[in-house]
């Protein structure tokens, strides 16, 4: 769109948008999500239990299933009830070989753990590993 200034000179509007700050602002955000995505995947309180063989996983957990040391039972941060492990499971499998992650309270009963364990063999998986942490040695700081 043309138009003339009051010194008699001609010009023209400006029609383009700067889109460098929305980018700025969506890398940003990009970050924070990056950020904070592995946090909500362990927001269930759990006091693990310890053991002295640990291997690291891909932080890139597909499925984790908590048992709180009340009993209830957690598909990453939503709670399910027992009756719907094994459907719930089915419908969100990945793939053949997919393994699952099973953090349970350090206090919670092995009937608990063994049901919850029977549940996930029913879904038709059979990698299932339990998820610890590392076993710290007395004065060693570590």
């Amino acid at each position: 769109m043309a138009f003339t200034t009051p010194q008699g000179r001609t010009g023209t509007s400006l029609s383009e948008i700067n889109v460098t700050p929305l980018v700025d602002v969506m890398l940003v955000l990009l970050v924070i999500f990056m950020v904070t995505a592995p946090i909500l995947q362990t927001g269930i309180d759990v006091q693990l239990p310890e053991t002295r063989n640990v291997t690291d996983t891909n932080p890139e957990q597909r499925i984790v299933l908590s048992i709180s040391r009340e009993g209830l039972i957690y598909y990453g941060s939503e709670a399910i009830n027992f009756s719907t492990i094994s459907e719930r499971l089915r419908r969100d499998a990945k793939g053949p070989g997919e393994e699952i992650f099973l953090r349970a309270d350090k206090d919670v009963k092995w009937n608990s753990i063994v049901s919850v364990v029977d549940a996930v063999r029913g879904a038709g998986y059979a990698k299932i590993s339990l998820v610890t942490k590392p076993f710290r040695t007395p004065g060693s700081g570590k």
